[in-house]
């Protein structure tokens, strides 16, 4: 009976501030780290009790915070009451929950009602887990005298325990509850759990997708009830209508995005106390969703490496907040930078998928030149072009590289005008350093920038030497690839299998 489904994190590669307001693009790719839900019927038997008080019985478990929280969910209001707790809530997962029971009262037939019926009277018992890169790890591997390389990463249990920050913080500097590497770990969450339930309950079957379905060959109308429900419950839960690529990445996975209309979501945000759930998911299900996506990943040979500087994190809200103040103070200046910064992304973008296209038809002299290229720093690469083809991919190379370096003086400059650290010095001269590594194409600041992450993209074997650079600097590679998959539904619970991430990290030795 259980049903396990997983959702990705991601790396907003280009868009970042910009992607908040339409019709600015982003380049979302989705990860191999992923968040898993695991949805089963807490009893075996219908408990009577509950059909007469109105009412049934939610567990949620986190085994990764040793957390355990039960609830009463209200069978008339589909409202979550927590009963006892081992720890603080999460909105997210309570959001996802109630929001996935109210679209199935909300769309069943009536000949389906009675087993959705059934299947809520016999308890909801909801397991989440998350892959170990959406958090840090790096003090227990300096803890236990490891070096800063994705082997020791490997050799932590998959799923492993979760350490808290323990200092106390407060203010503007307030440090998130858990260390993690801002991968997107509550939208994928929510996705997952939306998705595992929503199957669970009968409103969409997940089982039907396959390569062909994410590839848009096939209707994906259940991937878009998935998404408008989380979407919906990541919003409310985290109190903003936020611009939403990291929950349509978990959905959908890999892709360019622009971001929907927030008015989309004004039922669900106005809705008062009396103001049934299933009325707020009709409406938002109905509303018309203008988001637009489109399908994107790496060109081939390419390798998306993150790395974790070790500086402590960043708090978006806060850095978007002072980038908007920044807008109404000098409307001028900000709308002159968006422009440039757009024009850098939409050439990163551009020259991405030329050689996409390139790769497709011309693949020997594609696959020829990015091998000689990734052994070489880029002021050497055009002198291995032996023929006009590999020319023209070297020249799509080195366009690439300058449209990020572009990007990256557009972020920086926004950084300074709005008093906050897009691309702090020490990320600068991290990033600089890492483009002249050989084989290095691409280094930059993913999201909103600060001191979370830096990523770079790779040619050809290069990243095992980008990893053992990293490492001598004093940055930990992360066992994060790019995976352009979407939601997912698993074979079985991800603990009973080895965890694939932990045998490729090896290799990458």
């Amino acid at each position: 009976m259980a049903v396990v489904a997983s959702a990705p994190g991601k790396v907003l590669m280009t868009g970042g501030y910009l992607v908040l307001e339409r019709p600015n693009a982003g380049i979302v790719l989705s990860t191999n780290a992923r968040f898993y839900a695991i949805v089963k019927p807490l009893y075996d038997e219908i408990k009577p009790e509950s059909w007469a008080w109105g009412w049934t019985d939610v567990k949620l478990t986190s085994p990764q915070m040793a957390r355990e929280t039960m609830y009463k969910l209200s069978l008339k209001h589909l409202k979550l009451q927590p009963v006892s707790s081992s720890g603080s809530r999460n909105p997210f997962v309570e959001h996802a929950v109630q929001y996935a029971v109210a679209a199935a009262h909300a769309t069943l037939d009536k000949d389906k009602k009675d087993t959705l019926q059934r299947l809520l009277l016999q308890g909801l018992d909801i397991t989440i887990l998350g892959c170990n890169e959406f958090y840090s790890y790096r003090n227990q591997i300096e803890a236990r005298g490891l070096p800063l390389t994705p082997k020791s990463l490997a050799s932590l249990p998959p799923f492993a325990s979760i350490t808290f920050n323990a200092e106390e913080s407060t203010g503007e500097n307030r440090k998130p509850e858990v260390a993690k590497t801002g991968l997107g770990s509550s939208a994928a969450m929510t996705t997952a759990v939306v998705a595992a339930l929503l199957h669970y309950l009968g409103v969409v079957n997940l089982s039907s997708l396959d390569e062909d379905q994410l590839q848009g060959k096939k209707d994906v109308a259940d991937l878009d009830v998935v998404h408008v429900i989380a979407q919906t419950a990541h919003c409310i839960a985290q109190g903003k209508v936020g611009s939403g690529f990291d929950v349509s990445s978990a959905v959908y996975g890999s892709q360019r995005y622009i971001r929907f209309s927030p008015e989309v979501l004004s039922s669900a945000q106005n809705a008062g106390m009396a103001t049934p759930l299933t009325e707020v998911i009709d409406d938002v299900l109905k509303a018309k969703w203008d988001h637009e996506r489109t399908k994107f990943s790496l060109p081939p040979l390419m390798t998306l490496l993150l790395g974790e500087p070790g500086c402590g994190g960043s708090s978006t809200p806060s850095m978007v907040g002072a980038v908007k103040k920044w807008q109404r103070s000098d409307p001028q200046d900000s709308l002159e930078t968006w422009r440039r910064l757009s024009e850098g992304n939409s050439a990163l973008e551009a020259h991405l998928n030329t050689l996409s296209k390139l790769a497709e038809r011309h693949y020997n002299a594609y696959e020829c030149i990015i091998n000689a290229c990734s052994l070489l720093p880029a002021e050497k690469w055009l002198e291995r072009a032996n023929e006009p083809t590999q020319a023209e991919i070297v020249k799509e190379l080195l366009g690439a590289r300058d449209a990020m370096l572009r990007i990256r003086y557009q972020m920086r400059k926004m950084g300074e005008a709005a008093g906050i650290p897009i691309e702090p010095e020490s990320q600068s001269q991290l990033l600089d350093a890492t483009m002249n590594m050989e084989g290095v194409l691409l280094a930059g600041i993913p999201g909103a920038g600060g001191f979370d992450a830096v990523f770079a993209v790779t040619l050809g074997a290069s990243n095992k030497n980008v990893t053992q650079a990293w490492s001598s600097l004093n940055v930990l590679a992360m066992l994060v690839r790019e995976d352009p998959h979407g939601v997912s539904l698993e074979n079985n619970d991800p603990r009973a299998k080895e965890i694939t991430t932990a045998v490729s990290a090896i290799q990458l030795e």
